[in-house]
């Protein structure tokens, strides 16, 4: 387990969760990630909303660097992948269709989001999985959305949790996992996402990262 990472169990199962954002399952080298959200940028830019470039470039390099880090043979991703039908342009696709190339023998899985519907499915030479909610594996129902009935513990992201620290003189807003009693919410992994301040339900354990390590809040 890396420097800053927190293990629990859920289901019977260990998972870590990563400060950057995703969730590691050791028993299936998986990578668990939510609301990556490619082409966000590019569609802003569509609309003439002047935002940075690169967004794809730096998701697909923080990708990159915990797949190396855990030895991950397969990545889920709990929807949104695709922000909207912009994220099809050209520049966004070559970048992503090269990363690809990079690393041919590993499992995508993509369980559909609601951001997905509206963008298109991905394209077909990124050899990706694709799947509608909830999606079986194991213990776990992988969601994209968070409220739904599932036989399984459900993984889910959509609402880009986030958690205020506060003093009397401060207050910070850091993004969080929300683990329940039958529900888990990633934050969001993409790097121009955003965050939702979420309340704490009753059963719910609620750990913040910092980029760095996560943490429990008491």
């Amino acid at each position: 387990m890396s420097i800053g990472a927190l293990a629990v169990e859920v289901a019977g199962e260990k998972l870590l969760l990563l400060p950057e954002k995703a969730v590691y399952w050791p028993a299936q080298a998986m990578l668990i990630i939510a609301d990556i959200h490619f082409g966000k940028a590019a569609s802003f830019r569509a609309l003439g909303v002047p935002v940075p470039r690169g967004t794809t470039t730096e998701n697909l390099n923080a990708l990159d660097a915990l797949i190396e880090a855990y030895g991950a043979r397969q990545v889920a991703f709990l929807g949104d992948f695709l922000h909207a039908r912009a994220a099809h342009a050209s520049s966004t696709q070559q970048a992503m269709l090269a990363w690809r190339a990079t690393r041919p023998e590993l499992r995508l899985l993509l369980v559909r989001g609601n951001h997905d519907r509206h963008a298109g499915d991905p394209a077909a030479a990124l050899g990706i999985e694709l799947v509608d909610e909830p999606h079986a594996l194991g213990p776990f129902a992988f969601c994209h959305h968070p409220d739904l009935e599932t036989p399984g513990y459900a993984l889910a992201g959509h609402v880009h949790p986030a958690w205020v620290l506060a003093t009397r003189f401060d207050a910070l807003r850091l993004p969080c996992f929300v683990v329940g009693r039958r529900r888990m919410i990633l934050p969001s992994f993409g790097s121009f996402t955003g965050g939702h301040v979420v309340t704490r339900e009753a059963g719910d354990a609620i750990y913040v990262s910092s980029g760095e390590a996560v943490h429990a809040v008491r």
